[in-house]
């Protein structure tokens, strides 16, 4: 295997491009699972799908736009939806959790309806949705990596500020922390790493990889930081796991990526008893 990476392009952006995501998800994973905001994972990913599906179309149907990325249009409709979602939490203050379905059904229907209207797309819309090895190309790399920068930057200037927020919202408000902006930016953040992590995990199994290892790391780490390592480790070993068996059984890296996930969750409660968070050191 190690001859056939050293071998092949494709390969090296694949493994590259799954090392980088292995760590940036679970990390933003931590602040969404924290939040109790686990489900507008499952929101962007499905508007992803529209974004992809329509490209797709349109690639099809303009001659101009033959030769685009899809993952352009993907994150772009990512970034829509995340932007939908802030707006429609302040529409509903007070059932803010309807922001949810309602951006998760609109990803659904307009994804459906590309997907319909275009013919012969199949092979390539079952990589998005499953990811594929030999589908990342070095511009989809480029991507990945740029989006890696924006979150580590995003992480190292915010650190603080998100920790409160995800703990003690009412205590950052009255501390004139701006909240609005700061979860507004977060969303972003996190629309730009489901985009950049389909051509690796998939469209629908994205939000996975940015919860199991963070509710595996949640039952032995001690501490918020702990929380942050453990989720990086295990998400690494899930991606680079899922890879290798993906490449030898010739499997979809996704269902390998998640199942390998799943695999060390069940391990860790099986053998671990869960630890209590502490949260002081981070705020001290």
């Amino acid at each position: 295997m190690i001859e056939a990476i050293l071998t092949y392009e494709f390969l090296q952006n694949a493994f590259l491009a799954g090392l980088i995501i292995g760590v940036i998800a679970p990390l933003l994973g931590v602040f969404i699972v924290v939040r109790r905001l686990s489900l507008i994972a499952d929101a962007l990913s499905h508007v992803t799908l529209a974004g992809i599906a329509g490209s797709l179309y349109l690639s099809q149907s303009v001659a101009v736009l033959a030769a685009l990325n899809p993952l352009y249009l993907g994150i772009a409709a990512a970034v829509t939806g995340s932007m939908l979602i802030e707006r429609l939490r302040r529409l509903y203050k007070h059932y803010e959790e309807l922001a949810i379905p309602i951006i998760l059904s609109g990803g659904i229907g307009f994804g459906a309806i590309f997907i319909s209207l275009a013919q012969g797309f199949q092979t390539d819309l079952f990589g998005y949705l499953f990811g594929s090895v030999s589908a990342v190309s070095r511009q989809d790399l480029g991507i990945v990596v740029a989006i890696a920068i924006v979150v580590l930057v995003f992480l190292r200037l915010f650190f603080k500020e998100l920790f409160v927020l995800s703990f003690d919202d009412e205590y950052a408000k009255a501390s004139g922390l701006p909240a609005k902006w700061i979860h507004f930016f977060f969303m972003i953040v996190t629309a730009l790493v489901i985009a950049g992590s389909m051509r690796i995990v998939g469209i629908l199994l994205v939000s996975s990889l940015m919860t199991l290892p963070v509710a595996a790391a949640m039952r032995i780490a001690g501490s918020f930081k702990g929380t942050i390592i453990w989720s990086a480790i295990f998400g690494e070993f899930s991606v680079v796991a899922g890879l290798i068996a993906a490449f030898y059984f010739n499997l979809a890296p996704g269902g390998t990526i998640v199942v390998t996930s799943i695999a060390v969750l069940l391990a860790v409660i099986a053998l671990k008893k869960p630890v209590r968070m502490k949260t002081r050191e981070v705020t001290s």
